[in-house]
């Protein structure tokens, strides 16, 4: 998949998705006339999406999919040529940007003031150095390099309106890759509610926003959270069952990207405050809270944060539920979640 637009590679699809999520239901057709179901399925965003949805008849076709799918990569893939997010980072100040830029950048910029930084978009210049961007790097960047990208990372260096967003350094530059395949989801979704859909789950690359019920039984969607596995062509299980309700469940893991070198291996969580690759001990993070795009924004910080941090950040934060696998000092794999998070499990 290298030749595809790959900002949205964070978590891969459901067909072999690690810790990601997964519809864990089955459904029937035709048992109740006025409940039909329909699926649409597809490849988008360097990943697949999966669109389930009952309704009395055809309301959303696999074209207006990809056509949406199309102008988000238009404005916020930075593996497409001429888009907003790259002709922003090759300016030397400011860019005009669309909606769905806006309201990414927006969200972004409101995730890194209340997690003290630890989710940082302006933290690109460093993935590109420690060998995470559109090109790979074969030798890593040493403490001079890296003091010298810091001066050009900081949410504090962005300002923000409707109709364009601006830097102070002009060697700024962003990368919403943690946090704009949950935006996806929730365009997608709304699109479906606006087409009078109200029963469905829509699912890209592992992130999930689901509302309504599955017929003919009328029961809630129950989603698969994976264990994690380092083979992306091998599930290795189911770790825990979920039901959600009328929310949106996202996964962010810290195993699965990364590079081997002569010290071991570095993952793709770069600390935007060091400019070195974050040291936790999370394996992985999922979130569930009202939105994708608020749910993909959290999972990534509280990756980044470690466990302890992280719970204890929760402990404010009654509208985020979260579920953690993560490694102890002894290397032993376990799990924990946020108390609010436990009445979720099936």
């Amino acid at each position: 998949m290298k030749n595809l637009p790959k900002y949205f590679r964070k978590r891969l699809s459901v067909i072999a998705p690690a810790a990601a999520l997964v519809l864990f239901c089955s459904f029937q057709v035709g048992v109740l006339p006025d409940m039909q179901l329909f699926r649409i399925k597809g490849s988008a965003q360097g990943t697949t999406y999966s669109i389930t949805y009952f309704s009395p008849k055809e309301k959303v076709r696999k074209v207006q999919i990809d056509s949406i799918f199309k102008r988000l990569d238009e404005s916020l893939s930075i593996y497409k040529p001429g888009s907003l997010i790259n002709r922003f980072n090759e300016s030397e100040n400011e860019t005009a940007i669309d909606g769905h830029f806006y309201e990414v950048v927006r969200k972004a910029l409101e995730i890194s003031q209340k997690t003290d930084g630890a989710f940082d978009i302006t933290v690109y210049p460093l993935v590109r150095a420690w060998g995470f961007g559109t090109v790979e790097m074969k030798d890593l960047p040493d403490s001079a390099q890296i003091k010298a990208l810091l001066d050009c990372v900081g949410s504090g260096k962005l300002t923000l309106t409707k109709a364009k967003l601006s830097k102070a350094n002009p060697c700024t530059k962003i990368d919403v890759n943690g946090i704009a395949q949950g935006y996806s989801v929730d365009v997608v979704a709304n699109f479906l509610e606006a087409n009078s859909i109200l029963d469905y789950l829509v699912e890209v690359g592992g992130e999930i926003r689901v509302k309504g019920r599955k017929y003919p039984e009328k029961e809630q969607m129950a989603i698969g959270i994976e264990t994690p596995s380092e083979n992306e062509f091998e599930r290795a299980g189911i770790q825990k069952v979920i039901v959600i309700g009328d929310r949106a469940v996202t996964t962010s893991g810290s195993y699965r990207k990364f590079r081997e070198v002569a010290t071991g291996r570095i993952s793709h969580i770069i600390d935007p405050h060091t400019g070195f690759p974050a040291q936790t001990n999370i394996i992985s993070a999922t979130v569930v809270a009202k939105d994708a795009l608020t749910a993909d924004g959290y999972d990534n910080a509280l990756l980044a944060m470690g466990l302890k941090k992280a719970l204890t950040w929760l402990a404010n934060r009654p509208d985020l539920q979260a579920y953690f696998i993560y490694k102890k000092p002894n290397g032993v794999v376990s799990d924990t979640a946020t108390a609010n998070f436990y009445p979720y499990i099936r």
